[in-house]
């Protein structure tokens, strides 16, 4: 058998034969149909959009058909590698809502009967495929060092060729088998290369899923499968991997789809079936007329993180993130409105194949109208939870006022057009930190018409001596806000004085500011009269007292 010294001097006894894991790992029982697919990430950083839009997709496919949706992570490039890079992968998904059937489960922790599912733990089964093609000469040793290399690169550009190690440039697929040897027993570092059987001048056709029909030259490139450490390539890796793990269905960004060819070829190789591909296209974003792909150095709203600290609601993003993975999602949802994602049958052909524009505000606008529809009694437990986490202060102060937040996160709540004034945890305390003593400072106030002190005052107080009544239902308060108005010489209703303005200081509606101001300090704020019961006489006393 052809390189069989080669493969005994690299490959220790305890390689088992490719026929041991061609019968390890049987088919999976599932319905016909059913997708099984991966989420497959390097442990070399934090979960960004990217990254949650495709692993989002992949579960609802996956959890669709009554599939298998599991996490492999690959982690044979040790170089780029982060500590507890695997727990914060888990984490920032699972924040998002985003579990797996099977696979990693933590940094140490793994479910599931087609694993290991940590590529790192999966070496002896790569040497038992590389040895295989390396035994039926589809696989060689190359000692071709990076400066060579350099030189192949050099020539190939001189000659306007293309680049890369195949044809006549790949001279260490003529080595012999007495010189590999010897070379390997003077400590010579090496690689193992696929030895490929394309035709650049040949096509290779794929049906993507998102892209529609994909035609490319066949791959030609003898491409690196075991490195010089042992490990192997991503290219081989993934093959060998979603060939056991019985995976369908590949998603991944479109930066892979030139990798196709070779992918197929090695799929070919060690006898696999190749997978439906969907290559999804990067969210976008624009700036300053021109479109680029959404990044990590440049835009905070790329980590996933960044939404977990804000405290935008999970239903919220990933609501938003479906819009734009499917065109018709949103269109779903005006005419569904007592259905969620679980209830929309996702559709590859409705996604974008140039690049969906990531838009923030849109989806701050999706998080204020999610947040409108919950109950004030959920807000206040998210909210709890999430200042528990990021704003102690708050987190005491809304704890020990229970009741009092709950009435107030419920103004102007339960009615028809429910107010829309939150699109986050952490914007609410930036709305409704006047309602707290501890947090009310009097610095600028927002006065309007009426800002002279003592007229002011007047009004504040004969409104607490005369018109104030903690009984009082809200018609009945703002008819005496009205009798109010009249007494200091301001009409009654708004449109009395636009049709005599000469014979009125003003009207009800800067009445009414005066109240808002001295209360809140600022113009624009939830219902008043709420506002005013929560507050109740005592603690109104002392807020105009801060204006004396």
């Amino acid at each position: 058998m052809a390189n069989e010294k080669v493969s005994k001097l690299i490959f220790d006894d305890k390689v088992k034969p490719v026929s041991y894991y061609e019968e390890k790992y049987v088919p999976r029982n599932l319905k016909e149909g059913a997708i099984v697919t991966r989420y497959a990430p390097s442990p070399t950083g934090k979960v960004h959009m990217g990254h949650l839009y495709s692993s989002l997709i992949g579960q609802k496919i996956a959890h669709d058909t009554g599939g298998v949706y599991f996490l492999r992570i690959e982690d044979t490039d040790k170089k780029r590698e982060v500590s507890n890079g695997v727990e914060s992968i888990v984490h920032d998904l699972k924040h998002f809502h985003i579990t797996f059937d099977e696979g990693m489960m933590g940094e140490n922790q793994e479910t599931g009967s087609y694993g290991p599912y940590l590529q790192s733990n999966r070496k002896e089964i790569y040497h038992a495929y590389i040895r295989d093609l390396l035994l039926k000469g589809k696989a060689y040793v190359s000692f071709v060092t990076s400066e060579e290399l350099e030189e192949i690169r050099k020539k190939q550009e001189s000659k306007k060729e293309r680049i890369g190690y195949y044809g006549k440039y790949a001279k260490d697929r003529f080595l012999k088998e007495e010189e590999i040897i010897e070379r390997i027993q003077k400590g010579e570092p090496f690689t193992i290369r696929y030895l490929s059987q394309g035709d650049f001048e040949k096509k290779v056709v794929i049906k993507d899923l998102v892209k529609g029909k994909v035609v490319m030259p066949e791959n030609d490139i003898d491409t690196v499968i075991m490195k010089a450490d042992g490990l192997p390539t991503y290219h081989f890796a993934h093959a060998v991997d979603d060939h056991l793990m019985k995976t369908t269905h590949v998603i991944r960004g479109d930066e892979w789809l030139s990798s196709v060819p070779i992918h197929v070829e090695l799929f070919k190789a060690i006898g696999a079936n190749i997978p439906k591909y969907a290559h999804i296209s990067p969210l976008m974003k624009e700036e300053n007329g021109v479109r680029r792909k959404l990044s990590k150095r440049k835009d905070p709203e790329a980590a996933v993180r960044f939404y977990e600290e804000e405290g935008i609601p999970v239903e919220a993003v990933t609501t938003y993130l479906m819009t734009v993975a499917n065109s018709n999602f949103e269109e779903f949802l005006i005419y569904n409105k007592d259905k969620t994602i679980d209830d929309f049958t996702f559709d590859f052909k409705k996604m974008s194949k140039s690049g969906a524009m990531f838009d923030l505000e849109k989806l701050k606008n999706i998080s204020r109208n999610y947040l409108s529809t919950l109950k004030a009694t959920t807000i206040y437990e998210q909210l709890l939870h999430f200042a528990s986490q990021y704003d102690k202060e708050f987190f005491a102060l809304i704890s020990k006022y229970k009741e009092e937040t709950i009435a107030i996160l419920n103004i102007e709540r339960e009615q028809k057009k429910p107010r829309k004034d939150f699109y986050a945890y952490s914007d609410i305390k930036n709305q409704i930190w006047y309602m707290y003593d501890e947090l009310f400072t009097p610095n600028m106030y927002e006065w309007g018409t009426i800002a002279d002190k003592k007229e002011i005052l007047n009004i504040l107080n004969t409104y607490l001596e005369k018109y104030y009544d903690a009984s009082f239902d809200e018609p009945t308060w703002f008819l005496k806000l009205k009798d109010l108005a009249e007494e200091f010489g301001y009409a009654r209703e708004v449109k009395e004085y636009k049709q005599n303005p000469e014979a009125f200081k003003g009207h009800i509606g800067d009445i009414s500011m005066v109240l808002r101001v001295a209360l809140t300090s600022k113009a624009m704020t939830p219902n008043l009269y709420d506002i005013i019961q929560i507050l109740g006489k005592e603690r109104i006393l002392k807020r105009i007292d801060l204006l004396k």
